[in-house]
Protein backbone atom coordinates (compact mmCIF):
# COMPACT_ATOMS: atom_id res chain seq x y z
CA UNK A 1 0.00 0.00 0.00
CA UNK A 2 1.12 2.94 -0.99
CA UNK A 3 1.86 5.53 2.31
CA UNK A 4 -0.41 8.72 0.72
CA UNK A 5 -3.58 5.57 0.69
CA UNK A 6 -2.51 4.72 4.61
CA UNK A 7 -4.56 6.48 7.36
CA UNK A 8 -2.50 8.72 9.36
CA UNK A 9 -2.59 6.38 12.56
CA UNK A 10 -1.66 3.62 10.32
CA UNK A 11 1.08 4.84 9.21
CA UNK A 12 2.51 6.54 12.48
CA UNK A 13 2.20 3.00 13.99
CA UNK A 14 4.36 1.52 10.82
CA UNK A 15 7.04 4.22 11.34
CA UNK A 16 7.39 3.36 15.09
CA UNK A 17 7.42 -0.27 14.42
CA UNK A 18 10.94 -2.10 14.40
CA UNK A 19 10.81 -1.81 10.66
CA UNK A 20 13.76 0.49 9.00
CA UNK A 21 11.82 1.59 6.66
CA UNK A 22 9.97 4.22 6.28
CA UNK A 23 11.97 6.32 8.15
CA UNK A 24 13.81 9.99 7.73
CA UNK A 25 13.55 10.10 4.38
CA UNK A 26 10.05 8.99 4.18
CA UNK A 27 9.35 11.93 6.65
CA UNK A 28 11.21 14.27 5.41
CA UNK A 29 9.25 14.37 1.94
CA UNK A 30 6.18 14.00 4.29
CA UNK A 31 7.10 16.99 5.78
CA UNK A 32 7.36 18.67 2.52
CA UNK A 33 3.87 17.39 1.69
CA UNK A 34 2.90 19.23 4.45
CA UNK A 35 4.23 22.01 4.45
CA UNK A 36 2.89 22.54 0.52
CA UNK A 37 -0.43 21.80 1.42
CA UNK A 38 -0.65 24.52 3.60
CA UNK A 39 1.02 26.97 0.92
CA UNK A 40 -1.89 25.97 -1.10
CA UNK A 41 -4.10 26.56 1.69
CA UNK A 42 -3.26 30.75 2.24
CA UNK A 43 -3.12 30.41 -1.81
CA UNK A 44 -7.06 29.33 -1.47
CA UNK A 45 -8.06 31.89 0.97
CA UNK A 46 -6.47 34.61 -0.67
CA UNK A 47 -8.60 34.26 -3.86
CA UNK A 48 -11.62 35.98 -4.56
CA UNK A 49 -11.36 37.76 -1.35
CA UNK A 50 -12.18 41.22 -2.59
CA UNK A 51 -9.32 42.69 -0.12
CA UNK A 52 -6.29 41.10 -1.77
CA UNK A 53 -7.97 41.32 -5.19
CA UNK A 54 -4.57 42.39 -6.68
CA UNK A 55 -2.63 39.10 -5.02
CA UNK A 56 -4.88 36.85 -6.81
CA UNK A 57 -2.73 35.92 -9.63
CA UNK A 58 0.10 35.41 -7.43
CA UNK A 59 -2.20 33.08 -4.92
CA UNK A 60 -3.46 31.00 -8.36
CA UNK A 61 -0.01 30.61 -9.24
CA UNK A 62 0.45 29.40 -5.39
CA UNK A 63 -2.19 26.94 -5.69
CA UNK A 64 -0.92 25.71 -9.08
CA UNK A 65 2.33 25.02 -8.13
CA UNK A 66 1.51 24.19 -4.78
CA UNK A 67 -0.41 21.27 -5.63
CA UNK A 68 2.43 20.16 -8.51
CA UNK A 69 5.07 20.09 -5.52
CA UNK A 70 2.75 18.42 -3.71
CA UNK A 71 2.62 15.11 -5.50
CA UNK A 72 6.15 15.23 -5.96
CA UNK A 73 6.67 15.18 -2.42
CA UNK A 74 4.31 12.09 -2.51
CA UNK A 75 6.11 10.13 -4.23
CA UNK A 76 9.34 10.77 -2.91
CA UNK A 77 7.79 9.38 0.27
CA UNK A 78 7.74 6.11 -1.58
CA UNK A 79 10.55 6.39 -3.49
CA UNK A 80 12.51 6.67 -0.84
CA UNK A 81 11.24 3.43 1.45
CA UNK A 82 11.49 1.73 -2.23
CA UNK A 83 15.03 2.97 -2.49
CA UNK A 84 15.78 1.62 1.40
CA UNK A 85 14.32 -1.72 0.25
CA UNK A 86 16.39 -2.14 -2.75
CA UNK A 87 19.98 -1.16 -0.98
CA UNK A 88 18.92 -3.72 1.55
CA UNK A 89 17.83 -6.48 -0.61
CA UNK A 90 21.19 -5.88 -2.75
CA UNK A 91 23.32 -6.52 1.02
CA UNK A 92 21.63 -9.60 1.68
CA UNK A 93 22.80 -10.73 -2.10
CA UNK A 94 25.44 -13.94 -2.10
CA UNK A 95 28.79 -13.29 -2.10
CA UNK A 96 30.24 -16.88 -2.00
CA UNK A 97 32.26 -16.67 -5.35
CA UNK A 98 34.25 -13.66 -7.11
CA UNK A 99 31.31 -13.01 -9.41
CA UNK A 100 28.82 -12.84 -6.95
CA UNK A 101 30.98 -10.25 -5.03
CA UNK A 102 31.78 -8.08 -7.78
CA UNK A 103 27.73 -8.63 -8.93
CA UNK A 104 26.46 -8.08 -5.37
CA UNK A 105 28.87 -4.70 -5.25
CA UNK A 106 27.51 -2.90 -8.39
CA UNK A 107 24.09 -3.86 -6.99
CA UNK A 108 24.73 -2.25 -4.00
CA UNK A 109 26.57 0.98 -5.91
CA UNK A 110 23.49 1.64 -7.64
CA UNK A 111 21.35 1.11 -5.01
CA UNK A 112 23.40 3.61 -2.72
CA UNK A 113 23.52 6.03 -5.73
CA UNK A 114 19.69 6.17 -5.62
CA UNK A 115 19.12 6.14 -1.49
CA UNK A 116 21.15 9.27 -2.45
CA UNK A 117 19.92 11.04 -5.22
CA UNK A 118 16.10 10.36 -3.58
CA UNK A 119 16.81 11.92 -0.40
CA UNK A 120 18.65 15.02 -2.32
CA UNK A 121 15.31 15.20 -4.97
CA UNK A 122 13.30 15.74 -1.65
CA UNK A 123 15.85 18.39 -0.79
CA UNK A 124 15.75 20.27 -4.21
CA UNK A 125 12.09 20.34 -4.42
CA UNK A 126 11.81 21.86 -0.91
CA UNK A 127 13.95 24.69 -2.46
CA UNK A 128 11.21 24.88 -4.90
CA UNK A 129 8.59 25.15 -2.83
CA UNK A 130 10.10 27.82 -0.16
CA UNK A 131 9.98 30.32 -3.15
CA UNK A 132 6.37 30.06 -3.29
CA UNK A 133 6.22 29.98 0.25
CA UNK A 134 7.49 33.34 0.39
CA UNK A 135 4.97 34.43 -1.81
CA UNK A 136 2.17 33.53 0.66
CA UNK A 137 3.59 35.47 2.99
CA UNK A 138 3.89 38.63 0.60
CA UNK A 139 0.82 38.50 -1.35
CA UNK A 140 -0.99 35.94 1.00
CA UNK A 141 -4.14 36.25 3.36
CA UNK A 142 -2.69 38.44 6.62
CA UNK A 143 -5.02 36.52 8.64
CA UNK A 144 -3.12 33.32 7.33
CA UNK A 145 -0.08 34.51 7.90
CA UNK A 146 1.21 32.25 10.30
CA UNK A 147 0.25 29.10 8.56
CA UNK A 148 2.87 30.66 5.72
CA UNK A 149 5.01 30.88 8.69
CA UNK A 150 4.94 27.08 9.69
CA UNK A 151 5.05 25.68 5.64
CA UNK A 152 8.61 27.73 5.96
CA UNK A 153 9.71 25.99 9.13
CA UNK A 154 8.15 22.62 7.81
CA UNK A 155 10.01 23.65 4.50
CA UNK A 156 13.64 24.07 6.19
CA UNK A 157 13.09 20.92 8.60
CA UNK A 158 12.22 18.50 5.49
CA UNK A 159 15.41 19.79 3.76
CA UNK A 160 17.25 19.91 6.61
CA UNK A 161 16.33 16.02 7.45
CA UNK A 162 16.46 15.07 3.84
CA UNK A 163 20.26 16.52 3.77
CA UNK A 164 21.14 14.27 6.39
CA UNK A 165 19.53 11.40 4.51
CA UNK A 166 22.32 12.16 1.60
CA UNK A 167 24.95 12.95 4.06
CA UNK A 168 24.82 8.79 5.57
CA UNK A 169 24.67 7.46 2.14
CA UNK A 170 27.56 9.55 0.56
CA UNK A 171 30.20 7.54 2.31
CA UNK A 172 29.26 4.19 0.91
CA UNK A 173 29.72 5.58 -2.69
CA UNK A 174 32.82 4.37 -4.55
CA UNK A 175 32.03 7.11 -7.49
CA UNK A 176 33.41 9.79 -6.19
CA UNK A 177 32.52 12.48 -8.62
CA UNK A 178 28.95 11.27 -7.96
CA UNK A 179 29.61 12.04 -4.49
CA UNK A 180 31.00 15.48 -4.74
CA UNK A 181 28.41 16.51 -7.62
CA UNK A 182 25.97 15.47 -4.19
CA UNK A 183 27.31 17.26 -2.19
CA UNK A 184 27.55 20.37 -3.91
CA UNK A 185 23.97 20.35 -4.43
CA UNK A 186 23.59 19.39 -1.16
CA UNK A 187 25.12 22.46 0.08
CA UNK A 188 23.75 24.75 -2.51
CA UNK A 189 20.35 23.73 -2.15
CA UNK A 190 20.33 24.07 1.95
CA UNK A 191 21.73 27.39 1.49
CA UNK A 192 18.63 28.76 -0.89
CA UNK A 193 16.10 26.97 2.08
CA UNK A 194 17.97 28.63 5.12
CA UNK A 195 17.78 32.17 3.01
CA UNK A 196 13.73 31.59 2.10
CA UNK A 197 13.03 30.61 5.34
CA UNK A 198 14.61 33.57 7.05
CA UNK A 199 12.52 36.10 4.53
CA UNK A 200 9.99 34.15 5.65
CA UNK A 201 10.26 34.63 9.12
CA UNK A 202 11.17 38.42 8.97
CA UNK A 203 7.80 39.14 7.15
CA UNK A 204 5.97 36.74 9.75
CA UNK A 205 7.26 38.55 12.73
CA UNK A 206 6.63 42.12 10.72
CA UNK A 207 2.66 40.81 10.87
CA UNK A 208 2.76 39.45 14.08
Amino acid sequence: MKFEEMTVGAFIDELASNSPAPGGGSVAALCGSLASALTVMVGNLTVGKTKYQDSWNAAENIISEGKKLNLEFISLMNKDTDAFNVFMAAMKMPKNTDEEKSVRLEAMEHAAKTATETPLSTLETCVKLMDFVVLAAKYGNQNAISDAGVAALLAEAAGKAAAYNVKINLPGIKDKIFADKCKERMFSALKAIESGALETADIVNGVI
